[in-house]
């Protein structure tokens, strides 16, 4: 028997980060999702009462999130999601999406693949994965078991608003995120602008 679309739990959790910001989440966790992992949608800031939340469709990257790494810019955008979101008012959405899809040891082994040459997605590519495979379904049940229609969107991915509106919820803005580009995750961010066209201003020297 399926189970219905629905909010399990609410919880409230202080957040603190390694450079001393600190919020309250909201923290939803839910039923019913589409492909059954365990989501979980932060509520920062005046969410319930902001007209046009502000979300942040954040995938899972351990290596970034919670281990500091600088091969990617998946930690710093976490950060400033969560300042942006609370000061705003809105969701943070943390999906279970790790390595855009493929799974934390199946991003290890691509990780060893670009150390040998290839980029993020040609190194995908040769392991069998599509260039990205996360899918957004949930998130946009995650939303609409929260009741929320019409959000602002903290992205530089154009794939997000465009899948989050084939499931129903109305994108109004998409809003870009800072650029964290550091001389370890310039190659990974340059990559992200060539192949899926990630709305990033690298600079132009580097």
């Amino acid at each position: 028997m399926t189970e219905q679309l629905g909010v399990r739990t609410r919880v409230t959790v202080p957040l603190r980060f390694p450079d001393g910001y600190a919020t309250t989440a909201e923290v939803f966790t839910f039923t019913g999702l589409s492909d059954g992992l365990e989501h979980l949608a932060l509520g920062l800031g005046d969410f319930q009462n902001a007209s046009t939340p502000l979300v942040r469709a954040h995938s899972e990257c351990m290596t970034g999130d919670v281990f500091g790494s600088a091969r990617c810019d998946c930690g710093p955008q976490l950060r400033e999601a969560a300042q942006r979101i609370t000061e705003h008012g809105g969701y943070l959405l943390y999906l279970r999406q790790e390595g855009r899809g493929i799974g934390l040891y199946a991003k290890l082994d691509a990780y060893a693949l670009q150390d040998a040459g290839l980029d993020t997605y040609a190194a995908n590519r040769a392991l069998g994965f599509a260039d990205d495979e996360r899918d957004y379904t949930a998130a946009a049940q995650m939303l609409s078991a929260l009741g929320v229609g019409r959000i602002d969107l903290l992205t530089n991915n154009p794939d997000k608003p465009s899948q989050l509106r084939d499931h129903g919820i109305e994108v109004t803005d998409v809003v870009p995120t800072a650029v964290h580009a550091k001389p370890d995750n310039l190659r990974y961010l340059r990559a992200k602008v060539t192949h899926t066209g990630h709305t990033i201003a690298l600079p132009t020297a580097a």
